[in-house]
């Protein structure tokens, strides 16, 4: 898990390289979500992914608030892995 600071009207890419965990897999399969999800929290904007990264573009957020923005994975041999990414949203 890593952690971050966001401003609410920055827009910001995340990513995680997952190359070290895949052990000669690959991803197939991305999935984005934030928690918790709530009126002017942070959203995701796009992601993408390719056989060893993951990558997130956020924007929002609500100053003073917590959230974590999770990647679910599938990967080539049929298995799943989840990483997050804590981002705290303060007024910068």
């Amino acid at each position: 898990m890593s952690f971050y600071l966001k401003d609410p009207q920055a827009t910001v890419d995340y990513a995680i390289d997952w190359a070290l965990y895949l052990d000669g897999k690959a991803i197939v399969a991305s999935a984005w979500s934030v928690a918790p999800a709530e009126a002017g929290g942070v959203a995701v904007e796009e992601a993408s992914f390719d056989g060893t990264r993951t990558a997130v573009r956020a924007s929002g957020g609500r100053a003073g608030h917590v959230y974590s923005l999770a990647n679910q994975i599938a990967l080539s041999d049929g298995s799943s892995d989840q990483r997050s990414v804590t981002l705290r949203v303060e007024q910068r």
